[in-house]
């Protein structure tokens, strides 16, 4: 008597509507996996998801736009098992995690004590978030969680509010080399998701490229304006007046993560059999709209902001001078 099909898994995805949520819907619906609701099945069974992906908690633009926070993402995760009999939960965090500290390894591990900037929320709320899950596991040793902690995430025709603030944060310190960054593609990441969800992964997973590119390679790619550097105190106390003025990219808390490097090693998820496609070369430079200024070298945008500052004088001058004349004339005598 032939053996009775194999089950297909069952996967509710939490913030399908995103573009990540899109792309890991297509490859795990490619891979044989059924996406499903909370409610009964087209039959009217009562058939709920063996699998929960969250791709809401961390997406960090999604909440902003929503107007929504970490932590209620995260509750609304926690009430969604609390309804469920998901045994496998797969979470999308975030590698800001981990802080970045003065002297932190290089790369990091999954096995290092989370310290999140304490003034980015963000990243603090993550922390928490991780750790109610973690809780949530460990009540029943039949429950398997697998959290992922991508770095910066770009793609084609996405915006990214993370990766504009980090970058800008670039050479704004006297006397002080930029950190090394990581950026990752979204399809490396949806490649993530589908990978821990097929092998019913539990623990952490960095998501990175392999190696990173280091700050002064960033500068030159992003095509920064010319700036003056200063003193790191003096670029803390100007980056958070400008954002609270609406007038910078870096939110409050973001600027340490400029400052020291946090680069994340990937070998747990190699391990699993995930390879990376994209280089983070590669993924800022498709996920970035290079202006002409950003074809030119630091050292000749340099050059032509001096140009354009010495022809401002020189404007201001004649300027002033032919203005001066005028009245001179004016103020002559019949």
């Amino acid at each position: 008597m032939p053996e009775a099909p194999e089950s297909r898994r069952r996967v509710l995805i939490v913030g399908a509507e995103s573009t990540l949520g899109r792309r890991v819907a297509s490859l795990l619906e490619s891979s044989g996996v059924d996406i499903v609701g909370m409610g009964p099945g087209p039959d009217g069974d009562e058939v709920g998801p063996d699998t929960i992906v969250d791709l809401a908690v961390g997406d960090h633009d999604g909440l902003a736009a929503r107007r929504s926070s970490v932590t209620e993402a995260g509750q609304h995760l926690l009430d969604l098992l609390g309804e469920s009999r998901v045994e496998h939960l797969v979470l999308v965090s975030s590698a800001l995690v981990y802080g970045a500290h003065p002297g932190s390894p290089v790369p990091i591990s999954e096995e290092a004590v989370l310290r999140p900037e304490p003034t980015f929320v963000y990243a603090r709320q993550l922390a928490g978030v991780e750790e109610r899950v973690d809780r949530w596991r460990r009540a029943d040793p039949r429950r398997r969680v697998a959290v992922l902690r991508p770095v910066v995430t770009v793609a084609a025709g996405t915006s990214s509010t993370l990766m504009t603030a980090l970058t800008a944060g670039f050479g704004q310190r006297f006397g002080h080399e930029d950190p090394p960054a990581q950026f990752l593609h979204l399809d490396d990441l949806a490649d993530a998701v589908v990978t821990v969800v097929a092998a019913g992964a539990d623990g952490v997973f960095n998501v990175a490229p392999d190696g990173w590119i280091p700050g002064h390679r960033i500068r030159a790619l992003a095509g920064s304006q010319w700036r003056v550097p200063l003193p790191g105190r003096a670029a803390e106390v100007v980056s958070a007046w400008r954002w609270r003025l609406q007038r910078g990219p870096i939110p409050p808390g973001l600027l340490a993560y400029t400052q020291s490097a946090w680069v994340i090693g990937n070998d747990r998820l190699r391990g699993l059999g995930w390879r990376p496609r994209v280089t983070n070369e590669q993924a800022y430079v498709e996920g970035t709209e290079a202006p002409w200024w950003g074809a030119i070298s630091p050292k000749r945008r340099q050059e032509f902001a001096l140009v354009g500052a010495v022809l401002g004088l020189i404007g201001v001058v004649v300027t002033g001078a032919v203005i001066g004349r005028r009245l001179w004339r004016r103020s002559r005598p019949g």
